[in-house]
């Protein structure tokens, strides 16, 4: 049996992998994770859609180190409070949704769905594929069903 370790948000993986401890909320941190990832975008509007484009770049392959390593630290596959990967993904969704609120409410509803409910091949990925990589794939996945659902919602809609 794995006895599993706390994270420590001095140091600089943990801090990173629970998003400066919005991990630690204990209730739905995966949803906080993501509204996070909705507040860097935010953020980052001005900086443009390259610099942004090369943020999510960084953010989803850093994801697979911070992640795994974390996981590794913690001593279990994808501790709850690691939102990393949803940060990372929901940012990058938002790369492909059209500037308004309802856009990105519909988006954050849609990969929350897909990222908890995990259908298939979302569900494949995430019990095949271990370690940071595998953490990171589920929520790529994830995310990648959101944005097609979202194309098919406005072209239908």
């Amino acid at each position: 049996m794995n006895n599993i370790e706390k994270p420590t948000m001095s140091n600089p993986i943990h801090f990173f992998a629970f998003c400066g401890g919005i991990g630690l909320i204990g209730l739905a941190p995966g949803t906080a994770g993501t509204l996070f990832g909705i507040l860097v975008w935010w953020l980052t509007l001005d900086a443009g859609f390259l610099i942004q484009s090369l943020m999510a770049i960084i953010f989803l392959t850093a994801g697979i180190w911070i992640c795994g390593k974390c996981a590794k630290d913690l001593n279990v596959h994808d501790h709850p409070g690691i939102v990393w990967d949803e940060m990372a993904t929901m940012f990058t969704i938002l790369l492909f949704q059209p500037m308004s609120w309802q856009n990105w409410l519909l988006a954050f509803i849609l990969f929350r769905i897909f990222d908890i409910w995990k259908p298939w091949p979302i569900s494949f990925l995430d019990k095949r594929v271990s370690g940071g990589l595998g953490i990171m794939l589920d929520d790529i996945a994830a995310g990648a069903a959101t944005v097609f659902t979202c194309i098919l919602w406005r072209f239908y809609f």
